[in-house]
C-alpha cells in the first residue's frame, strides 16, 4: 500500500547516507550536512562513533548493529523504523558504513520507502574495499596490471549459492581484473580452492581489516597462502581481500629480507 504525503505538511524524509570505511576524515561535506541536520539518525554497527558524534544534540539517536556473525536488528524492523519516524515529520538520516550500495542493502531500504510514499535520497561514501587498498598505496586499476575490478561478496544470503568463484577466477585471469572482496575472511578457504581453478596460485593477494582506522592491520601473501595467513595472522571480519596483480609490487616487497644497518654485524 502506497501513502500519500502530498497533502501533508508535516511529511518528512529519508536520507542514507554513506559514513565511509571509518576514518571521519574521509566524510565527505555532503554527508557531514545531512548528518547534521537529522532529527532521527538510524546509526549502522560499524559506523565510527566520532562520526555519530557531528549530529545535532537534539537529535534522536538509533543504533541498529548489523554485523555477519553477530545478533543484529532485523533488516524488517529496521526498514519500518525509517518509514514511521519520516511518517510522523522526522529528518532520517540512516548512516551506512562504506556506500550505501555497495553491500550496504541500500537499494532494498530505497525500494521500501519509495512503497511507501516516503522521499528518499543517497549520499555516496566511500567504500572499505577502495580505502582499503588506497590506505597501502596500490591502485585498484592499473593499465600494466589491471584492465577493471570487481567488487564482490564473499556472504550469500540464506538459500543463494552465492558466487561462481571458478567463473570470476577464469574471467578475471582473461580480462586483467582486481577481486576485492568482501565479507570473505569466514569463507576464505572455500573462496581460496575455488579461485585457484582459474588463477595461478602465485597471484598476489592482500587482507585488509579495519580500512583506514587506527586499528587497521594488512597482511600480504599469494593466493595459494590466503587461508593460512588469515590463520596466522588473526585477521577477521571486517576485512576486505584483494586479489590481482595490482599487489605485485606489495608483495614483491614484503618478500625482501629486511637488511640490516649499515655499519652493524650480526652477532650469534
Amino acid at each position: 500500500m502506497k501513502h500519500d504525503l502530498s497533502d501533508s505538511n508535516a511529511a518528512g524524509q529519508v536520507t542514507l547516507v554513506g559514513a565511509g570505511p571509518g576514518d571521519p576524515e574521509l566524510l565527505t561535506l555532503k554527508a557531514l550536512k545531512a548528518i547534521q541536520a537529522a532529527t532521527v539518525l538510524m546509526v549502522d554497527d560499524l559506523v565510527n562513533e566520532a562520526i555519530v558524534a557531528y549530529a545535532s544534540p537534539e537529535a534522536r539517536i538509533v543504533h541498529v548493529g548489523k554485523r555477519g556473525g553477530c545478533k543484529s536488528t532485523p533488516q524488517s524492523f529496521i526498514e519500518k523504523l525509517m518509514v514511521t519516524a519520516a511518517l510522523e515529520g522526522e529528518n532520517v538520516v540512516r548512516l551506512k558504513g562504506g556506500d550505501p550500495f555497495i553491500f550496504g542493502r541500500g537499494g532494498e531500504e530505497v525500494e521500501n520507502l519509495q512503497a511507501a510514499g516516503i522521499r528518499v535520497s543517497v549520499i555516496n561514501g566511500i567504500t572499505s574495499g577502495l580505502a582499503a587498498v588506497t590506505s597501502l598505496n596500490v591502485p585498484l586499476t592499473h593499465r600494466e596490471h589491471a584492465h577493471g575490478v570487481v567488487f564482490v561478496t564473499g556472504h550469500a544470503k540464506p538459500g543463494d549459492t552465492g558466487t561462481d568463484w571458478r567463473a570470476l577466477a577464469h574471467t578475471a585471469y582473461q580480462a586483467k581484473l582486481t577481486l576485492v572482496i568482501y565479507m570473505g575472511v569466514s569463507g576464505a578457504a572455500h573462496i581460496q580452492d575455488e579461485l585457484l581453478y582459474g588463477l595461478p596460485d602465485t597471484t598476489p593477494v592482500a587482507i585488509v581489516h579495519n580500512a583506514s582506522l587506527p586499528t587497521q592491520r594488512h597482511a600480504v601473501c599469494t593466493l595459494g597462502e590466503l587461508q593460512t595467513t588469515i590463520a596466522r595472522e588473526g585477521l577477521a571480519s571486517p576485512s576486505v581481500i584483494v586479489v590481482g596483480d595490482v599487489m605485485q609490487g606489495l608483495l614483491a616487497a614484503a618478500q625482501v629480507p629486511e637488511r640490516e644497518p649499515l655499519g652493524q654485524t650480526r652477532t650469534a
